[in-house]
């Protein structure tokens, strides 16, 4: 403990003096209800939790991240954010992460280790953050994507709050405007598709704390929702926010015209293919073989970008007249250009194949 005290008078000594010689400091509300001071336009920082590195870089401020969760370098895959930006492997480490790191307490030690003038954590409750705060001397804000394993413009409020203080407001408004104006076209696109064109659409493998497999599944998936598609579990009860697991015989009863499986329980769902044939035969997408592969919706919580592409994807898939110009590979990486700097999307194709690609593991 007297280690981690010393380095803590020597962090508050140095913030003390950044934030002097910067532009000083101002108060704002965070995620969690929490009124913190915080130096304004920090240098230093770091992002702890499921997603936060991730809106630090949609908002381009890479450069001021001092130290990366082990996480994150330990499963590069799948994050377009981990993707883009090479430089961020030889970052220091600053704790664990992962999903069991969730709401707990950070590696106080791995976090002083690094300087950080400003912490931006994800999913804390406000009393273990302000916990956290007065330990380590180095404000704490707490941001959100909203419920796991969602779209929840719950981001935007967040997004907003951290270019506010990374003087980054312009880039947080032109994020925001940019996924808006693609939602607007996908609804634009499928606005006159009548009922009786669409068939029902059941998504697997979804990511939840960890792979999942065919049952994992959500009741309202945002790639299906902003181009109207018919999901076969939107009146199931969901289970934990708007995250459900599907068992077997529920599946059956469903039995979707059209299956995807999300690139995160992929594996897993060709595993139990492989091992239950004469299960995913009785379903009708896999006798008729329309099984879809996505990419990565949820990894370390919502791929935004990747949940954008992949609605392309499925518009494509299910309504291949209205979305006859579109071409889903070159939405994906104009999509991931903008919100991350590069056009990512090869690098995905190698670990998961082609987006919207019939599922490989079929015979």
């Amino acid at each position: 403990m007297g280690r981690i005290s010393a380095l803590g008078v020597w962090i508050m000594l140095l913030t003390s003096a950044a934030t002097t010689a910067g532009a000083g400091t101002m108060t704002v509300t965070d995620m969690a209800d929490r009124n913190v001071q915080v130096p304004f336009d920090p240098e230093r920082i770091v992002c702890i939790g499921p997603g936060a590195l991730r809106l630090i870089v949609y908002l381009q401020a890479e450069s001021r991240v001092v130290g990366v969760e082990e996480m994150e370098k330990m499963n590069p895959r799948g994050r377009p954010y981990w993707l883009a930006h090479a430089e961020l492997w030889n970052l220091p480490r600053c704790g664990p992460g992962g999903p069991v790191s969730i709401n707990k307490k950070p590696d106080m030690e791995a976090v002083l280790s690094v300087a950080p003038q400003l912490i931006f954590v994800t999913y804390m409750r406000g009393r273990l953050a302000d916990e956290v705060q007065k330990s380590l001397g180095i404000p704490v804000i707490v941001l959100s994507y909203g419920a796991f394993a969602t779209f929840d413009e719950t981001v935007y409020d967040s997004l907003r709050l951290a270019g506010r203080i990374l003087n980054r407001s312009e880039r947080a408004e032109k994020l925001i405007g940019y996924v808006e104006a693609l939602r607007g076209d996908l609804g634009l696109q499928t606005r006159d598709i009548r009922g009786d064109r669409r068939p029902t659409a059941y998504v697997g493998g979804i990511g939840y704390r960890g792979a999942q497999g065919i049952g994992s599944t959500q009741q309202h998936y945002m790639p299906f929702e902003w181009v109207r598609a018919s999901n076969a579990a939107q009146h199931l009860k969901a289970t934990a926010g708007d995250h459900l697991f599907v068992d077997r015989e529920m599946l059956l009863k469903l039995n979707p015209d059209i299956v995807f499986i999300d690139g995160g329980g992929l594996s897993l769902v060709a595993q139990d293919y492989h091992k239950n044939r004469p299960y995913y035969r009785s379903l009708k997408a896999f006798s008729d073989r329309r099984v879809y592969t996505l990419l990565p919706f949820n990894w370390y919580v919502t791929n935004i970008g990747t949940a954008l592409a992949d609605a392309y994807a499925v518009g494509k898939i299910l309504y291949g007249d209205c979305f006859q110009d579109t071409d889903p590979e070159h939405v994906a990486d104009k999509i991931y250009t903008f919100l991350v700097g590069k056009p990512v999307y090869t690098d995905l194709k190698k670990d998961y194949g082609s987006i919207g690609r019939k599922a490989p593991f079929l015979d």
